[in-house]
């Protein structure tokens, strides 16, 4: 039995193998069983196989050829049969050389002559041109990843880097070219690559660049942390003064809007709100052209001489108030009354800002009817919102409560700014009217009350009792009373029949006409209703007054004027 070495395919005879060689491998198309190669003939198929295939079809065949025909048939095969030197081996393949020899001089028979020599390099090197050429064109040597490819890596050396064709051709060379290095010198492989060295100072500086490679690597990842945290801090840079920026812009804001609601925003003062005021009252038709005219002439006069115009002033509420209380007022049980005093309420030129203003002329008018501060007070008129604002920037130049002048910018003419307690208590004293502040920081009673806030009051009014009296018209001043956002006057006290206490306050919110309701002659109570305030009425955190107590020396005034520096005032409870 024979057995092809293409497609190991068996036959019984020479002849069927012949026979099968045309038909199957040489009419048809040749393919290599190893790698698909295609479109060559049989001699190139034959030399392909024993060149890239050589390690594949030893193990497969395990045959050497021996005569120069293919498949150890002879050209004379009738007359001279196989040439073999092998029969069949275990595998059933038969024992057969190609043609071709290797691709090496040391693989030709020993006594092949020089010509026979010469002929066989020159064939092997045609071959391969042929080959190379063949492979071209059928575009396998252009595909990557090929089985061709894949199977066929020649081999180079690990000394000198040179590639051979084959294994035994690099066998070869090494013996020969690097014999010394195999026999007498050791051979040192690198830990990380596997690359053979033969001395131990070149390995040892070989893997000292495979350190410093890994060293940098190291230190570029070190760059590229050390360039992560940068740019974190950087955007925690960024987050912070874009918070700051919030902040700030919130804190401008809210310092804005405590400007416009204190008056501070340069937006004018009491003269342009009051023209502007009665612009609009004239374009809603409120107000005759005319009366615009009439009370602008008469504003411009009264600013000239610092005096007010008395529009808003209503006179004789105290004396109306005695009357109702002796002849109609039956569930009261005492009343004590503050000194004759006006009330003043607010106009468009000061409406919304301007109580403290007119809380001071009420409690003005009343100073100004006492003998007692003719001498502080000699030549004086109540004076109107401007004229008042200039006096008390006149105290603060004098020395009086810096830190409340600060707080106002030093200014007040020209603005709409608010004032209090302190800035109440600074003028008086500059004109040389003693007075105190006392504060009622907190409540004292249940609810948010402050029960002490009446007790002393009823104590302030109640030292002139005059016997058993049911109404007393006392000569203390009225009381100056402030709390968050607004302030008011407190003209009397009332004790009722069952023990409770009740404040008569005059509001500057309160119009005239409301006022002048108190001054008929047949008072009803429900027209007293918008003076009387109970306990359970003044409920806000925190409430100031200013009480009068007399007239100052000119060196009171210089003392009281150094402990102003630091503004203090006495705390109930």
């Amino acid at each position: 039995m024979l057995c092809c070495d293409i497609c190991g395919e068996t036959v019984a005879s020479e002849p069927d193998m012949k026979t099968h060689l045309l038909i199957v491998h040489m009419e048809n198309e040749i393919t290599c069983p190893f790698c698909k190669l295609s479109g060559v003939n049989y001699d190139e198929i034959c030399f392909h196989i024993e060149t890239a295939h050589f390690e594949q079809n030893a193990v497969e065949g395990n045959f050497e050829r021996t005569d120069t025909t293919p498949f150890g048939i002879s050209n004379d095969h009738k007359d001279n049969n196989l040439q073999s030197t092998g029969e069949v081996n275990s595998s059933g393949h038969l024992a057969c050389a190609s043609n071709h020899p290797k691709s090496s001089a040391q693989s030709l028979p020993k006594d092949v002559p020089l010509k026979q020599e010469a002929f066989y390099s020159e064939n092997f090197t045609e071959s391969r041109k042929l080959l190379k050429s063949r492979e071209k064109q059928s575009g396998l040597s252009e595909v990557k990843g090929s089985t061709y490819e894949a199977t066929y890596n020649p081999p180079d050396c690990p000394f000198c880097g040179k590639v051979e064709a084959c294994s035994d051709d690099m066998e070869l060379h090494m013996k020969t070219k690097h014999a010394n290095v195999l026999e007498d010198q050791p051979l040192y492989d690198c830990p990380m690559c596997g690359l053979l060295c033969t001395n131990y100072n070149i390995l040892q500086e070989h893997v000292n660049l495979h350190l410093e490679e890994s060293s940098y690597r190291q230190g570029m990842d070190e760059v590229q942390c050390s360039s992560d945290l940068e740019l974190a801090y950087q955007l925690q840079k960024q987050e912070d003064r874009k918070r700051k920026s919030e902040e700030s812009r919130q804190e401008m804001e809210g310092f804005q809007k405590l400007q416009r609601q204190y008056g501070l925003d340069n937006s004018g003062g009491y003269k342009q709100q009051q023209l502007r005021q009665m612009e609009i009252e004239v374009n809603r038709g409120r107000m005759p052209p005319s009366e615009f005219h009439r009370v602008k002439a008469g504003m411009m006069e009264s600013l000239a001489l610092g005096i007010d115009d008395g529009q808003t002033k209503t006179s004789g509420i105290i004396g109306a108030l005695h009357r109702y209380y002796q002849d109609i007022a039956t569930d009261v049980r005492h009343v004590w009354l503050s000194a004759v005093v006006d009330h003043f309420h607010s106009s468009l030129g000061d409406k919304g800002w301007g109580c403290g203003y007119r809380n001071f002329q009420m409690l003005l008018s009343s100073l100004l009817q006492d003998d007692t501060f003719d001498d502080c007070l000699r030549g004086m008129s109540v004076p109107c919102i401007p004229k008042i604002q200039a006096m008390i920037e006149d105290a603060w130049k004098e020395g009086f409560d810096p830190q409340g002048a600060s707080q106002l910018n030093n200014r007040l003419q020209g603005t709409k700014a608010w004032i209090g307690a302190c800035e109440i208590y600074t003028l008086l004293t500059s004109l040389r009217v003693k007075c105190r502040i006392i504060d009622f920081h907190k409540p004292t009673g249940p609810l948010g009350t402050h029960p002490r806030l009446f007790e002393w009051i009823l104590n302030y009014y109640s030292s002139e009792r005059e016997g058993d009296s049911k109404v007393v018209c006392t000569s203390k001043p009225p009381i100056y009373l402030q709390h968050q956002g607004h302030s008011r006057t407190v003209v009397g006290i009332e004790e009722r029949k069952n023990r409770t206490l009740c404040l008569l306050i005059f509001d500057p919110g309160c119009p005239s006409p409301e006022m002048q309701k108190l001054l008929k002659q047949d008072i009803e109570a429900s027209s007293l209703k918008q003076l009387r305030k109970f306990v359970g009425n003044l409920k806000h955190k925190q409430y100031q007054i200013v009480a009068v107590e007399g007239a100052l020396s000119p060196e009171e005034k210089i003392a009281r004027r150094q402990a102003s520096q630091v503004f203090t005032a006495e705390k109930i409870p």
